[in-house]
């Protein structure tokens, strides 16, 4: 199978979707591998390196993109889709739920999308989001530290205090990869950590590994309503969301009069911007702007986060999306998915149709609201 690797063309990202290793890797098991030149060179990886694994560098994006099988990291772009072309498949993030014009194009288009948020494991996990989220979890508190500075418009507050003077008080919203990351940094960084969570099973294993860390952190469950959630983000200096479900749009827990509660200066990193993110008051921004204030609260919301540290995340990325690479190519698109019910699951549209059901019901909100 002929394999293409595009150059990200998303605002500040610099990830690769395949690395020097991986071309080597796949070109041993009988394919063609096209790189588009520059592709990783962000990264430290250069075109040398990927000629020296036997990949074949193109000057021409077109050229990847007429490959079987593109394998990259963000979205779809709209410079890119003039490249889209009947029977390729897509494996990377999709990031479709949010974006009705991206829907548009790529059904227009009539190619196939394999989301990488939306591949599943035997136990129901999400295995190739999980690295990325664990990256964007420990990140999460250092941008909030910088969203509380003066400069970005916040109050001035350091997140680690000093001398007599506490640490911030953060709440993590969500118990997941996301949210467990960004309350055990936050904590180590010497902040004030409160976890909410909807979900119980989550929640309690959160709560028994900070317990073994010895962590004194109190993590508590969220229902609607609920005065002690809404009391913690008006006393909060930072607000991290860390809500995802996987395959459609994030939860509106934050509603703009809870925003507005809060005390001017202080900061909200909603990391599940990508998926709509869980703040009314979310819009999402981009690694060369990334904040914004409003109701008086600087909103950082990044939705590639993780291209922060480009090299640690492609090299986390690539490890877990690798063997699902060489399944594709190795049985074909359509017997690999026969035969993985988990790479089944990632399956987003195809033919010029919707395939996932989560994606079939935010378009059918968003068009609802049109």
């Amino acid at each position: 199978m002929r394999i293409g690797v595009p150059r990200e063309t998303k605002d500040g990202e610099r990830r690769v979707g395949v690395t020097p290793a991986g071309a080597r890797q796949l070109v041993d098991d009988g394919h063609a591998v096209l790189v588009e030149t520059q592709a990783g060179v962000a990264v430290g990886l250069a075109d040398e390196d990927y000629r020296a694994a036997g990949a074949r560098i193109v000057a021409n994006a077109g050229d990847v993109w007429q490959c079987e099988l593109v394998v990259k990291v963000k979205e779809v772009q709209p410079s890119e889709y003039r490249h889209l072309a009947a029977g390729t498949t897509v494996f990377g993030f999709a990031q479709i739920n949010r974006d009705p014009s991206l829907l548009r194009a790529v059904l227009a288009a009539r190619i196939a999308f394999i989301g990488y948020e939306t591949v599943r494991d035997a136990q129901g996990g999400v295995p190739l989001l999980a690295p990325m989220s664990r990256i964007a979890g420990r990140l999460a508190p250092l941008v909030g530290a910088d969203a509380i500075t003066t400069h970005r418009g916040g109050a001035g507050v350091l997140l680690c205090g000093v001398d007599d003077v506490p640490g911030a008080r953060v709440v993590v919203v969500g118990a997941g990869n996301v949210g467990g990351e960004a309350a055990r940094i936050a904590a180590r960084l010497g902040a004030r950590v409160t976890v909410f969570s909807r979900g119980a099973a989550r929640r309690h294993a959160l709560a028994a590994a900070l317990a073994a860390e010895g962590r004194q952190i109190d993590v508590f469950g969220l229902s609607e309503r609920d005065e002690g959630f809404a009391a913690a983000v008006a006393g909060a200096d930072l607000v991290i969301g860390g809500v995802l479900e996987p395959g459609t749009l994030s939860p509106k827990l934050l509603s703009r009069s809870m925003v507005a509660s809060m005390r001017p200066g202080s900061a909200i990193v909603d990391v599940g911007i990508d998926q709509g993110g869980i703040a009314e008051t979310s819009r999402m921004t981009k690694l060369s702007d990334p904040t914004y204030v409003e109701c008086g609260v600087v909103h950082y919301a990044v939705p590639n986060m993780p291209a922060l540290v480009a090299r640690t995340a492609t090299l986390a990325l690539t490890h877990v999306t690798l063997p699902a690479v060489r399944a594709l190519a190795g049985l074909g698109v359509t017997a690999a998915l026969a035969a993985d019910s988990g790479l089944s699951a990632g399956l987003m549209v195809r033919d010029g149709a919707i395939v996932h059901p989560g994606l079939a019901a935010d378009a059918a909100r968003h068009h609802n609201r049109a």
